[in-house]
């Protein structure tokens, strides 16, 4: 990942925040959409509270980006709670989509093909890291 290009997610995040809870409704609503069997993953969470903490986790990661070394633990770590949510590796590919589609509506003019670029890219390393740490490097 390029200095370029993690810029361009960490400033195009912080147009995101702002509309954080815009956001966390879009993406799940576009996540369940993808694939309806993922709803009753979340079938006893408070959609509002965990639409809060995946914003959160997006900005913590986002921000993290400059040192990746820092940031892995971190994701490593969240990797392996959500086997224990019943997250299967397969689904890591529906989120990715979702959060691209997500982004792309959010932020409307203001993304670009290397937006999409850098975000794929961004979401690819981070959901390596965290498929790595909870069902070893053959994912």
């Amino acid at each position: 990942m390029t200095e370029d290009q993690k810029t361009l997610v960490q400033e195009s995040w912080e147009l995101v925040v702002p509309i954080s809870d815009a956001a966390a409704e879009l993406f799940y609503a576009r996540l369940f959409e993808l694939d309806p069997d993922l709803k009753p993953l979340f079938a006893n969470a408070d959609m509002k509270e965990q639409g809060k903490k995946l914003m959160m986790m997006i900005t913590t990661a986002v921000r993290g980006l400059g040192d990746l070394g820092q940031l892995v633990g971190a994701i490593q770590a969240m990797g392996k709670r959500h086997v224990g949510y019943g997250v299967k590796a397969e689904h890591y590919d529906t989120v990715g989509s979702a959060l691209l589609d997500t982004l792309e509506k959010g932020l409307g003019e203001a993304w670009t093909p290397a937006h999409k670029d850098a975000w794929a890219l961004t979401y690819t390393t981070l959901a390596t890291v965290m498929k790595d740490a909870s069902y070893g490097s053959a994912s």
